[in-house]
C-alpha cells in the first residue's frame, strides 16, 4: 500500500449520484409518509391519548352536573349542551400537540434528514397538517364514544355529521398549530406558548356558555375567535339530535344568524390560509 502520494485525476474513481428531480408524486408521497408517522407516533403514545381525554371528561361529568343542579325549570341536561365543546377541546389539545412534532423533529436533528429529500417543504407540512387532523378527529370520536353517559342520544346521520365537523376543525387547529410551531426551536418555548393561546382561544369559543347576551367587548371577542365558529355546528347537531329543550341560540352577524355550513366553510378556510403562511415562512429557513 503507498501512502502519502495522490493518485492522478485520470485514475480517481467518480461515483455519480443521482438526485431525483422534485415532482408531485414525490410531494403527495411524503404527505402520505408524514401522515402515517403522526399517526403511528399518536397510536404509539396512549399516556397522551388517556391525558387528553381525561380533562374533557372533568368538565362533562363534573362541572356539567353540577351547574345542570342549578338550571331551574328543567331545561334540559346541562351535560348535552356541554357536550360539543368538551369534544372540541380534546380535538384542541390533541391537534396542538400534533403541530408540536414539527418542533420536537427540528429540536432533535430528524427534520434535517427530511428536508435533504426532493420534495417541496409545503409538503411535510400538509402531510404533519393531516396527521394531526386524522388524529385530532380520533380524540373527539373517543369523546363522541361516552358521550351517551352525558345523554347525547345517537343517530348514524348525527356520527357522519360529527365526523366531518371535527376532521375540518381538527385540520384548522393544527394548521394554526404549525404556524406557530415554524418560528420556535424548542419544544419547551412551543408548550409554553400553546398553553398562553389555547386556553384564550377555548374560554372564548362558547364552548362552555351560549354566546348570545353576552357583554359587547365578550361578544367582540367572540365573533372573532375562529373556534368560536368550529364549537356551534358541533352544539346544532347534537342539540337538533338530543331534543331536550336546549336551544343553541347561534352566532349572529347584525341579528342575522350564520348558517352552519358558512360556519365551517369560514373554519376550513381560516386552516387553509394559516397553513399557507406556515408553509411559506417554513420554506425560508
Amino acid at each position: 500500500m503507498i501512502t502519502g502520494h495522490v493518485l492522478p485525476s485520470t485514475l480517481r474513481a467518480t461515483v455519480p449520484v443521482h438526485v431525483p428531480a422534485r415532482s408531485f408524486r414525490n410531494d403527495l408521497r411524503a404527505v402520505k409518509i408524514v401522515w402515517q408517522r403522526e399517526l403511528i407516533r399518536f397510536f404509539r403514545d396512549k399516556p397522551r391519548i388517556v391525558s387528553t381525554l381525561l380533562q374533557p371528561m372533568l368538565y362533562l361529568f363534573i362541572l356539567g352536573t353540577g351547574m345542570s343542579s342549578m338550571i331551574a325549570g328543567g331545561h334540559g341536561d346541562l351535560k348535552v349542551f356541554l357536550f360539543p365543546g368538551v369534544m372540541m377541546m380534546a380535538v384542541l389539545f390533541t391537534s396542538f400537540f400534533s403541530a408540536g412534532s414539527l418542533v420536537w423533529d427540528r429540536e432533535f436533528g430528524f427534520m434535517r434528514e427530511m428536508l435533504v429529500a426532493p420534495v417541496r417543504r409545503g409538503a411535510i407540512l400538509l402531510g404533519t397538517c393531516l396527521g394531526g387532523a386524522t388524529a385530532g378527529t380520533l380524540q373527539g370520536l373517543l369523546i363522541l364514544g361516552i358521550g351517551g353517559f352525558a345523554g347525547v342520544s345517537y343517530s348514524l346521520s348525527l356520527v357522519l355529521t360529527l365526523v366531518g365537523e371535527l376532521f375540518v376543525i381538527a385540520f384548522a387547529i393544527t394548521a394554526l398549530g404549525l404556524l406557530v410551531a415554524v418560528r420556535i426551536r424548542a419544544i419547551q418555548s412551543f408548550m409554553t406558548v400553546v398553553q398562553m393561546l389555547v386556553m384564550p382561544l377555548f374560554f372564548l369559543s362558547g364552548a362552555l356558555f351560549p354566546v348570545s347576551g353576552l357583554p359587547g367587548w365578550l361578544m367582540l371577542l367572540t365573533h372573532v375567535n375562529p373556534l368560536a365558529y368550529a364549537v356551534d355546528p358541533l352544539r346544532r347537531a347534537v342539540l337538533a339530535e338530543a331534543g331536550q329543550g336546549l336551544v343553541v341560540s347561534g352566532i349572529h352577524w347584525f341579528g342575522w344568524l350564520v348558517p352552519a355550513p358558512l360556519e365551517l366553510a369560514l373554519v376550513a378556510i381560516f386552516g387553509i390560509t394559516a397553513l399557507a403562511i406556515a408553509a411559506r415562512l417554513f420554506g425560508r429557513d
